[in-house]
């Protein structure tokens, strides 16, 4: 089983594919085995949101648990001291968007204009990613018309059917706007992602050598070649969506409930990242068919889904996807959620979901409105949820069970990535102690 140098907990892995099945079933029967046997009183769950390298991830969580070990070795949230902790990562096949000014060693910065050869690049490096059997000659055949793009509008609608014909239709919402992506004509796609779609104001300096995958959609750039960027990161986007619920409500739901019946009594805390925070989500509310996973705690780090997720009643009649996690009171303690301005890449994700539906997208994506990012507005139209702030260490939270907690990072987290710090842990630990 693999491990990482150093970590500062008992450490386990477990990697899974693209349908949700554990990469290695004997990984994920050793992980059972020895948590189980490891008398351990509390499990940390931990998932990273879309990058390509697992060494990043693995970075990741050393950061973010070298920051929770020395929180709790500081005695800083009481009544921890007896409880024996373990971590089990989970690895998950995801891809980067090919936005290179969100990417931590990306060159290109938001001024880069929109080319021919810069839209080739990109589904150049989108080969390999879509699970549909014929998605890289799809890709290919999307290439070729490229340069046909500003002038002809059966390519710009043949090139939209073919893009959207990369991702199999899955449960689309409209708190994304999924359900326009998949039933609007092409051409009218094309038409409504050339206008341009400005991110939520930031005052935060980006912050550099960051990991953990971005997850940011959209530009300042209007016109076709504009759309065509828009429709790729679009499509990526919905696909690592997919693939993150699939992973979670399918593998990681399946392996918890193992640990949970060999592994008597030991308390669950759910760790997501970006579109890890969507994962670790879909883990707790499981298959269709199957009552959600009971779990002691949920904390989402700049999670990467929409602000709906879950809402009663978004939009006077629809619930969000994960409505059942709180009406059925599957988190027996808080859900924590980090949210910031600062996070551009989850501030820009939803403009594009306006533009779909025909919004006109300048300077939206707050709170107030129906498209929005949880990683920047924290849960909206909840009735469970309260917003607060990100306390230093030692600051004092009125965390409740069963409840949601929108903690403004402003003041702390500087960019998307930017999640290891003692007042990220400390808001963890006391969650925890709830």
């Amino acid at each position: 089983m693999a491990g990482i140098p150093n970590f500062p907990f008992p450490y386990f892995e477990v990697q899974f594919n693209k349908e949700g099945s554990a990469a290695d079933e004997s990984e994920g029967s050793q992980a059972v085995s020895a948590i189980s046997q490891g008398k351990f009183t509390d499990l940390f769950v931990v998932s990273h949101g879309w990058n390509n390298d697992m060494a990043d991830a693995r970075n990741l969580y050393k950061n973010l648990f070298d920051r929770v070990s020395e929180v709790l070795g500081k005695g800083s949230v009481p009544n921890l001291g007896p409880r024996r902790f373990a971590v089990l990562g989970i690895l998950w096949p995801s891809k980067k968007f090919a936005e290179e000014d969100l990417i931590p060693s990306g060159a290109a910065g938001i001024s880069s204009a929109v080319t021919v050869e810069s839209i080739q690049k990109q589904l150049d490096n989108l080969k390999g990613v879509f699970d549909r059997p014929d998605a890289d000659a799809n890709i290919e055949k999307a290439r070729k018309l490229v340069p046909q793009l500003e002038n002809s509008p059966n390519a710009q609608r043949e090139f939209a059917d073919l893009i959207r014909s990369l991702v199999q239709k899955g449960k689309v919402n409209g708190e994304d706007a999924s359900d326009r992506f998949f039933t609007l004509d092409g051409a009218e796609v094309m038409k409504r992602l050339g206008k341009p779609a400005f991110a939520p104001p930031s005052h935060a300096k980006p912050a550099g050598g960051a990991s953990g995958g971005a997850a940011g959609l959209g530009n300042f750039f209007s016109g076709i070649k504009s759309a065509a960027r828009n429709l790729l990161n679009f499509t990526t986007y919905y696909q690592m969506k997919e693939r993150a619920g699939v992973v979670g409500r399918a593998g990681v739901n399946t392996l918890l409930r193992k640990i949970q019946s060999q592994a008597d009594g030991i308390k669950l805390h759910l760790i997501g990242h970006s579109f890890g925070g969507r994962l670790v989500t879909a883990t707790v509310l499981g298959p269709d068919d199957q009552q959600p996973l009971k779990v002691n705690s949920l904390t989402l780090l700049q999670a990467a889904f929409s602000h709906n997720g879950f809402a009663q009643h978004f939009d006077g009649s629809h619930d969000g996807f994960f409505r059942k996690i709180v009406s059925g009171q599957s988190v027996s303690g808080p859900i924590v959620i980090t949210c910031t301005q600062n996070d551009r890449a989850v501030g820009l994700a939803y403009p594009l979901a306006s533009l779909l539906s025909g919004q006109n997208a300048s300077a939206i994506g707050d709170k107030n409105d129906v498209f929005g990012g949880i990683g920047r507005n924290g849960a909206q139209k909840t009735p469970e949820a309260s917003d607060g702030t990100l306390l230093a260490v030692g600051g004092s939270y009125k965390f409740a069970a069963g409840k949601l907690h929108n903690l403004n990072a402003d003041a702390i987290i500087t960019g998307h990535s930017d999640i290891c710090h003692n007042e990220v842990a400390y808001a963890i630990l006391t969650a925890v102690a709830t």
